[in-house]
């Protein structure tokens, strides 16, 4: 090949990117600032997998979600924006729990144990109001 064709080509490469970056960056800036039409109850859910259990109370709801290896849990309140002391705990049967604690504005966590055949229990708490569940996803 001719010194000009490699140039040409490596030109189309370099624009070719620098689209593919434009992109990413605009993407990536939708889904921070939320994107069109999405809610806070969309934006909530960072866990990976399917929704396997929710439980609601006085101040929010406790999701739990279950991959094929994994669990995941967030505690989510009902109305975000102050900040206030929450805390979401998932533990394992047989296992060390892992908690997300302090103060925030929307939810605590996620937080993942591997749970490939095994129990696990979570807890969430938001301003004072706490739930707990047994072991689930057995």
């Amino acid at each position: 090949m001719s010194r000009g064709t490699e140039g040409h080509a490596g030109g189309i490469r370099r624009e070719g990117a620098s689209r593919l970056l434009a992109l990413a960056l605009t993407t990536a800036l939708g889904l921070v600032l939320g994107g069109v039409g999405a809610s806070s109850a969309e934006a909530a859910s960072v866990c990976a997998g399917r929704p396997a259990k929710t439980v609601k109370f006085a101040t929010g709801e406790l999701r739990v979600y279950k991959t094929r290896a994994y669990a995941c849990a967030t505690a989510v309140a009902y109305k975000p924006g102050k900040r206030r002391t929450m805390s979401v705990q998932i533990q394992p049967r047989g296992g060390r729990p892992v908690a997300d604690r302090g103060s925030f504005t929307q939810q605590a966590g996620p937080v993942t144990v591997h749970a490939l055949n095994r129990c696990v229990r979570a807890s969430g708490a938001i301003a004072g109001k706490t739930v707990r569940t047994a072991w689930i996803l057995c």
